[in-house]
């Protein structure tokens, strides 16, 4: 240990109690650290209560010293002593102690402020970076607030030199690279180091590339991996670097074959698999997509697979025959590999396949070869795994891990928008699947029989779902198809979703595959939209693809529901009963914002082949009502034959703007002022003359599609509705007409009329709705010049949704014809409500880190805008408004019970006793507490008094339970 200089000089300014802190310090690390002559001062101490009385001994110190003393020269020779403390105290692992060291860490940062470069403080990074995969809360939280805190002042790009990474750099940036992703796992810290990532995005970039030593590269792919958890958060990361990150990805997973080596070497698995896994961001469409192609990525996966099967061939590939190199492929499959990949490879496969646009070509003589050679092996390891049948359930079994994820890719190769790529892989499954006859069909067929009447358990999942997917491959073969669709199948998918739905049968992917397993997940909080687009439960999703795939092969060969019905016996018992509850339950799932997109897509898909379109929603429902109100209407439609239908510009602006006139007259006045608020508005009822090809009875189910989003329609007006669906650039519309298969990560078509709000609905407004005055709140519209918080509405939007302003409307009172409404509820609270009347879903808190950090003030203010909510929806008749208000406010009460009293105290003047009644006991166990802090003074006697009662019934039945 450093000797202190002695002397007044050196000790004035400092107090004594500084002093005698000091002179406990330097005690307290005397014990344990040593000096060695070539290692220098090390703290070599394991003893437990020594290391606890050092770590006190500097807390004590640190929290006694200003940043002004941190600059006195006793003082900096301690802090370097501390830090060699720290950093032996970090290593030895002693639990105990380790939380409080990393809190001391962070204090000891947050002193030294800007003068941290004097010092050699990155000594600490590497320990507190490896103690972040603890599992342990309370010692993982300061480790990362005191790396943060660290990296503030400690910019990473120092540690990098011009010509690369030095030794110490190396140790430096797999630590920043851990910091980085422990941060990561929060999607709220991770949004937030995207929006700054122009500082640790190139640097995480350039760790990736191929001179960067592996174990750097490593830490820079785990990083990468976690910053992409999200479509958005994927778009962000690679937005600026796609083609160097696609780079790394390909060279990661190619680099070995420069080693001349037959297979992937033992110290390269770890890189390779690392770099598999950031390939999965396949999975989200853009321009990375082109990038893997162009690197060659059909080759990068051929040699993964099949151990460097390009360089084992006699000649060239473009010399081989065909055959011959399909059956030396399906051979080298069976050879042990690198089985660790290979399911990987099967996904990222079947996500390029899927992003494939109709016009994707390939090189037809090598790279399509290889891409070939990839399909050809898929397909005959998927039609092994449907051989498999009730051997995939046995723990052990050979290669299980690869049986979905192989049998997914072919299942998106056959559903490819590349037609080509679909094509190849419906020949090599009908070779395959006709050499079975319909022995195995018909196993498959008996065994979701089975399953969808009662024999369900949670250790044949992967089987039943290898069994739907085979159901598929069958369905694609045409020999198989009547087979299948005169079976009694239609009944069997029919249970199957009906269980599904009833929470019977649940299986998520990732129970069934060991590759997507990431223990980090575990601890991700802030997260959303993470779920894939086929949702949670592959039994229901492959269950609806199947049911949609035999409606389109119904259809085509079938003109209509009653000719389906009559030409197999087993369907005319369905007619008036199964098919029925089918329809209704595919129209609920369609209706269901819970479900997955993908879920919806296909329910919507299966429907279409009953003459459905589109998605049946309860926002679509109440702006249908509109479709036969005339008095606020502002727009008729002319046909050429003398019929006019009479509509609302503002749902066409926003759903169907072809229709609309070339330029909308406003009804503002332009100068800014509003018109006279007691004058009736004139209304201004445009027209628009529609072409003599279009036909009366299309455009009106146009219109109900475009006011509910769902329509119903026989075969004999469909070539009309697409052409009337082209000319007016309905694309959701005109692709639902074509029967096309829903795309792979396609948005549901939802009604939404929020764009109303924005500058384009502004002419069409006709209603200004006021918040109440809120104090301290500035207000500006750059529409008009009224100075109180306000937004400009649409009465047939609110028409729609509220009896109480249809009422008002239409009463004739003088209030019906005013321009505007005051709202007695906060500013917070009618930006919600108005979301609601154009979107149909009320905005919720997410009780995310944000949320957590919020005082008791900031949460209150945001769930007394649902108080007044559930307040308002009393007179306006709103009861969906008013459940999910009150559903948000127990939600807050239960994620932080202190905010019972006040919400209590706001509930009680709103007179809302739902609320105060779940209030009141959230608050009954923690009365005596509450009661001796003097929490419960800012209630009146009389609720005290009803707590108080509450907590003596609460004892005695505690006191009898415990009897």
């Amino acid at each position: 240990m450093k000797s202190s200089k002695s002397g007044s000089e050196k000790n004035r300014s400092l107090s004594d109690h500084v002093l005698t802190l000091h002179q406990r310090l330097v005690r307290a690390l005397s014990l344990g650290i040593k000096y060695n002559d070539k290692k220098g001062r090390k703290w070599q101490c394991t003893d437990v209560e020594t290391q606890g009385l050092a770590v006190r001994a500097m807390s004590a110190f640190v929290n006694c010293i200003s940043s002004e003393l941190s600059r006195h020269p006793l003082v900096k020779d301690s802090i370097s002593d501390m830090l060699v403390a720290l950093e032996g105290i970090f290593e030895s692992g002693n639990m105990t102690v380790l939380s409080t060291a990393a809190d001391l860490t962070a204090k000891l940062v947050d002193l030294l402020g800007t003068s941290v470069p004097q010092y050699r403080i990155s000594v600490l990074v590497l320990p507190l970076s490896h103690l972040l995969s603890s599992n342990r809360l309370p010692l993982t939280v300061p480790c990362v607030i005191a790396l943060n805190r660290l990296y503030l002042w400690n910019s990473t790009s120092r540690i990098f030199h011009r010509d690369g990474i030095s030794f110490e750099g190396d140790t430096m940036v797999v630590a920043s690279c851990k910091l980085y992703s422990a941060l990561a796992l929060c999607g709220i810290g991770a949004m937030k180091l995207l929006e700054n990532g122009e500082t640790f995005l190139p640097i995480m970039v350039h760790c990736m590339q191929s001179q960067q030593q592996r174990h750097v590269r490593i830490a820079a792919f785990k990083l990468s991996l976690y910053l992409v958890r999200s479509a958005e958060a994927c778009c962000i990361t690679i937005g600026s670097f796609c083609e160097p990150i696609v780079g790394a990805i390909i060279d990661a997973m190619n680099g070995w074959r420069s080693l001349s080596s037959e297979k992937v070497p033992a110290d390269q698995v770890p890189l390779v698999v690392e770099a598999c896994r950031l390939a999965l961001i396949t999975r989200w469409e853009g321009e990375h997509h082109s990038y893997f192609w162009k690197l060659g990525i059909d080759r990068v996966l051929l040699d993964l697979l099949l151990n460097n099967f390009s360089n084992k061939l006699n000649q060239p590939l473009i010399q081989c025959q065909f055959k011959e190199l399909i059956a030396a492929a399906r051979k080298g499959l069976y050879v042990d590999g690198l089985l660790i990949v290979r399911p990987y490879i099967w996904d990222i496969l079947g996500w390029l396949v899927t992003h494939c646009g109709e016009s994707f070509s390939f090189n037809l003589h090598e790279n399509g070869r290889y891409l070939n050679v990839l399909i050809a092996c898929a397909c005959s390891l998927a039609v092994d795994s449907i051989h498999k049948g009730r051997h995939l359930s046995h723990e052990g079994f050979p290669n299980a891990s690869e049986h979905e994820p192989v049998s997914r890719a072919v299942l998106l190769m056959i559903f490819s928008p590349c037609k080509n790529i679909a094509s190849q892989a419906r020949h090599f499954l009908s070779e395959a699947l006709i050499q079975d006859g319909k022995d195995q069909l018909e196993v498959i067929l008996n065994y979701l029989k089975s399953v969808a009447k009662d024999d369900f358990r949670m250790s044949d999942s992967l089987r039943i779902i290898i069994s739907l997917m085979g159901l598929e491959f069958y369905l694609s073969v045409l020999q198989y198809q009547n087979f299948i669709i005169r079976s009694e199948v239609l009944e069997t998918l029919s249970f199957l979703t009906k269980r599904c739905l009833s929470g019977d049968i649940q299986v998520r992917r990732s129970s069934i595959t060991q590759h997507l397993h990431d223990t980090s997940n575990a601890r991700t909080c802030c997260w959303v939209n993470m779920d894939e687009w086929e949702g949670g439960d592959m039994v229901l999703f492959y269950s609806l693809q199947v049911l949609a795939e035999l409606m389109k092969y119904w259809h085509f060969t079938c003109n209509h529901l009653e000719t389906i019905v009559s030409s197999h016996t087993h369907l005319m018992e369905l007619e008036n009963s199964q098919l029925q509850i089918l329809v209704d339950r595919l129209q609920e799932i369609c209706n269901n914002n819970s479900f997955s997109p993908g879920l919806r897509w296909y329910a919507a898909y299966g429907l279409n082949f009953l003459g459905f379109y589109g998605f049946p929603g309860e926002l679509g429902k109440r702006i249908g009502k509109a479709r036969d109100e005339t008095e606020l209407a502002d727009l008729q439609l002319v046909l050429p034959v003398g019929q006019s239908l009479t509509v609302h510009s503002v749902i066409l602006m926003v759903r169907c703007p072809s229709l609309l006139p070339p330029k909308e007259k406003s009804f503002l006045d332009r100068s800014g002022e509003l018109q006279d608020e007691e004058q009736p508005r004139r209304k201004i009822r445009q027209e628009v003359h529609l072409s003599s090809h279009v036909d009366n009875h299309a455009l009106i189910k146009l219109l109900g599609y475009v006011y509910t989003g769902f329509f119903w329609a026989d075969n004999g007006l469909i070539k009309q509705l697409k052409m009337l669906s082209r000319s007016c650039n309905l694309q959701s519309l005109l692709k639902m007409l074509n029967r096309k298969r829903p795309k792979w990560g396609a948005f549901i078509p939802n009604c939404d009329f929020t764009p109303a709000l924005g500058p384009g609905g502004y002419p069409s407004s006709d209603i200004v709705l006021k918040a109440k005055a809120t104090e301290g709140m500035h207000w500006s519209c750059s529409v008009c010049l009224l100075s109180t918080p306000h937004v400009h509405a649409h009465k047939i939007i609110l028409w729609s949704s509220c009896d109480y302003l249809q009422a008002l409307f239409q009463s004739g009172m003088q209030d019906s014809h005013s321009q505007s409404i005051e709202v007695p509820v906060c500013w917070e609270a009618l930006t919600k409500l108005i979301r609601w009347f154009y979107s149909g879903e009320l905005p919720k808190p997410h009780y995310d880190c944000l949320w957590s950090n919020m005082n008791i003030e900031e949460q209150l203010q945001l769930v007394q805008a649902y108080v007044e909510l559930s307040w308002l929806s009393e007179f306006w008749f709103l009861e969906d408004v008013r459940k999910d208000s009150i559903n948000v406010i127990l939600s807050c009460l239960k994620s932080n019970h202190n905010l019972s009293s006040k919400i209590l105290q706001l509930s009680t003047v709103l007179t809302q006793h739902e609320i105060v009644e779940a209030a009141v006991n959230y608050i009954t166990p923690l009365y005596p507490q509450m009661r001796d802090s003097g929490d419960l003074e800012v209630l009146d006697e009389k609720l005290r008094d009803v707590i108080r009662a509450a907590y003596v019934h609460f004892s005695q039945e505690c006191h009898y339970g415990s009897d």
